[in-house]
């Protein structure tokens, strides 16, 4: 595959309200990205650059045109899968911390357990976030943020990585250990398609750069090739005495040229990693990320990882592993046996009851009640209070002998 990325004709329109073509931003767009290639992706604000990594990743339908990503189409999940993508902004669950962010990025493709597992060790000692690995990233600054999903953005070691804005908030350490990394992954047979505004980290690690401007490409090439000045001459040297600059100033100067003779500058950001690397030397106490230059072994190419790996995902788990009862079984009691039969049944219902046991009652036994017999000076109170309760029910009557006498007189 000669080109990793490759657009026909990408166009994207946005409409209005109305459903009138509003604004093209992306026009015409003719794109290729070679494979194992730093690409740098480069226009003002509005240009197209978001829009386009949109319709390459399948975010965006384009308008017309088409799109080729490693091969096929970048919303298959085929393709996808060997993708990193770093977006402008790290949408980051807050309240999760580093490590369980690289956790629940390795599950959305599937990773093993046990891969996931050595990944994120690795990326978050390359990243400088070993460290705070257990704060939530909802606390961590800008920079730390850019840094894990930086990590998120390998976790699943692609093929081909984007990269939007990476060291936007990172300070210069940060930048120059995330312009090694590119560096180092491009060597490692990645494809990166980098977009950034910072010029200088685009000068120093893309091979090729494409400038847009209202979603076109005005210019495109190597970064040598565009930025060298055929029509001046540089001269480098040692330490040399006033008299041989003046030497040097009249030779030049029957060329007819002029000549500037100034003593060459270090780069600031040169400059601020040597002053910070003295005071990591003297074994300074830091709560931020640390740096770091190496980077994680899984992200090399090789058969025997890709082997290893192959094998961890197309396990298969064994069928014949006897089912536990569920959650709910454990906590109800459920009798998951198979049922018993009617004799059975009638030999349980006819078996006088054992005496209670002291202890708790096993979840799964059925336990049988009876009514509880009263004592026997409460039999007694009751009875009485019975016959009380049915004598005071009784009609008002005169005895039997006082019935006797009054007939007698009566006769």
């Amino acid at each position: 595959m000669e080109h990793a990325v490759e657009t026909f004709s990408l166009t994207k329109i946005f409409s209005d309200w109305w459903g009138r073509n509003k604004v093209y931003a992306v026009d015409d767009l003719n794109l290729q990205v070679r494979g194992n290639e730093i690409f740098g992706l480069l226009g003002p604000n509005g240009s197209g650059k978001t829009t386009t990594i949109k319709l390459l990743l399948g975010l965006l339908y384009p308008s017309k045109g088409k799109a080729v990503v490693l091969g096929g189409d970048g919303a298959d999940p085929k393709i996808s899968a060997r993708i990193g993508f770093l977006p402008e902004e790290s949408y980051l669950y807050r309240y999760l911390n580093a490590r369980e962010t690289l956790d629940f990025y390795g599950r959305l493709f599937g990773l093993p357990a046990n891969v996931r597992t050595m990944r994120i060790e690795a990326l978050l000692d390359m990243v400088g976030l070993k460290a705070v690995a257990n704060r939530p990233v909802g606390t961590f600054s800008k920079g730390m943020a850019r840094r894990i999903g930086l990590a998120q953005a390998l976790i699943n070691d692609p093929d081909l990585l984007i990269l939007d804005e990476p060291t936007t908030g990172l300070d210069p350490i940060g930048t120059r250990q995330i312009k090694d990394l590119i560096l180092e992954l491009a060597k490692r047979g990645k494809t990166i398609l980098l977009c950034s505004h910072l010029l200088a980290d685009v000068e120093d690690v893309c091979d090729r750069i494409a400038i847009l401007y209202g979603g076109k490409i005005h210019a495109e090439g190597q970064v040598r090739d565009l930025l060298l000045q055929t029509n001046k001459k540089q001269i480098t040297t040692g330490a040399i005495s006033d008299t041989t600059i003046e030497r040097i100033k009249r030779l030049i100067k029957d060329e007819h040229a002029d000549c500037v003779v100034t003593s060459p500058m270090d780069k600031l950001e040169t400059f601020f990693i040597k002053a910070v690397a003295d005071a990591q030397q003297q074994a300074r106490p830091t709560s931020g990320a640390v740096s770091t230059t190496e980077i994680s072994a899984f992200l090399a190419a090789e058969a025997s990882q890709k082997n290893i790996l192959d094998k961890l995902v197309s396990a298969s788990v064994s069928r014949e592993t006897p089912s536990e009862p569920t959650a709910t079984e454990q906590v109800v009691g459920v009798d998951t046996s198979e049922p018993e039969s009617d004799e059975q049944l009638l030999r349980k219902l006819t078996k006088p009851a054992e005496p209670a046991r002291p202890g708790p009652v096993p979840p799964n036994r059925k336990i049988t009640t009876e009514p509880v017999k009263p004592k026997a000076h409460e039999q007694d109170e009751d009875k009485k209070s019975i016959l009380d309760q049915l004598i005071r029910q009784m009609p008002d009557s005169t005895s039997p002998k006082d019935n006797t006498e009054q007939t007698d007189k009566n006769q």
